[in-house]
């Protein structure tokens, strides 16, 4: 009898406390969604100049993004391991072909050097894209950029117009909207 009275006291204890539990847990989540990056485009950072981070151009030579302004330009930040990267680099690479798009960079965040990050863009067809390399994650760091890929777009003078999170396909309608701002904010 006093075990079933100790149970019936303990019960509603126990309840209490695994859902204190639960309510935790459901709060880390919303957290921790609230500081992840929603995918999609993002104007926070418009008008900010490119950053001034020393990176390894096509040539692998020191370069910062400043060296490419003068038109337009499409920064994505992608990485090997990334499946949402390698699915989105080959729209890139048709988006770098056509009459009148921007300069596309493509930045790797790999540690690995030339040879590899080559290899890797060769394996899966990736012919026309200006790849960079961004070994020590600096230019990442530089723009807080949290996922990847990250695609950056900067007007002709090297001014942010906005940046997208997450994959695009970059030959699609809403790509096409997107990369129309550039153009109007060069007109202003």
């Amino acid at each position: 009898m006093q075990t079933r009275k100790l149970a019936l006291l303990a019960a509603p204890l126990l309840l209490a406390a695994l859902g204190s539990c639960q309510k935790k847990a459901a709060q880390e989540q919303q957290t921790e969604a609230a500081q992840t990056p929603a995918k999609g485009a993002e104007r926070g950072h418009a008008g900010e100049k490119m950053p001034a981070t020393s990176i390894l151009n096509a040539d692998d030579d020191p370069a910062t993004l400043a060296d490419a302004k003068g038109k337009p330009v499409l920064v994505n930040l992608w990485a090997s391991w990334c499946a949402p990267c390698v699915k989105e680099l080959p729209t890139l690479d048709a988006l770098s072909k056509r009459p009148g798009a921007p300069r596309v960079i493509a930045v790797s965040e790999d540690i690995g050097d030339r040879t590899s990050v080559e290899a890797f863009l060769d394996h899966h067809g990736i012919k026309d894209l200006e790849a960079w390399r961004d070994p020590k994650m600096a230019l990442s760091a530089s723009l807080g950029a949290q996922v990847m890929p990250t695609s950056v777009y900067y007007d002709a003078s090297g001014r942010e117009v906005w940046r997208y999170t997450g994959d695009l396909d970059w030959t699609s309608a809403e790509a096409a909207k997107l990369l129309s701002e550039g153009a109007q904010t060069a007109r202003r």
